[in-house]
């Protein structure tokens, strides 16, 4: 192996609001703040350089123009795929439209800043 992520880097509003709702879906911790705003979260007994990447919630300064090329795909690791839908939005995620038919056996939702992700139906075992 080359290399692997170690990090992903995500601009926000809100980056508190962000790392608060990505801590509480995946599980993650603070493992640090830098000067500029910037918040990382990450697996509690890995931290950074472990086998799941770590997040950083950068401040970015305003709206983005446009949507983002990249989404997340998130899997439950302890209950069903409704029963994580559930838990999701009450963490603040609504569901996003952008032209699923309906048949999918996913959701396309979006965290607060409206960045989209996927509920997929399988069930990862946890690490």
């Amino acid at each position: 192996m080359a290399c692997r992520i170690s990090e992903l880097v995500i601009d926000a509003s809100d980056p508190e609001r962000l790392a608060a709702f990505w801590s509480e879906a995946l599980g993650y911790v603070e493992l640090g703040r830098e000067d500029d705003g910037s918040i990382e979260i990450g697996p509690p007994d890995a931290g950074f350089g472990g086998p799941q990447p770590t997040l950083v919630l950068s401040s970015g300064g305003g709206p983005r123009a446009a949507k983002l090329p990249l989404h997340f795909d998130v899997n439950a690791t302890d209950r069903d795929q409704d029963a994580e839908l559930e838990r999701l939005l009450a963490l603040g995620a609504r569901h996003a439209d952008v032209g699923q038919s309906g048949t999918e056996s996913w959701y396309v939702l979006a965290d607060p800043e409206g960045n989209e992700f996927c509920l997929l139906r399988r069930r990862l075992r946890p690490l």
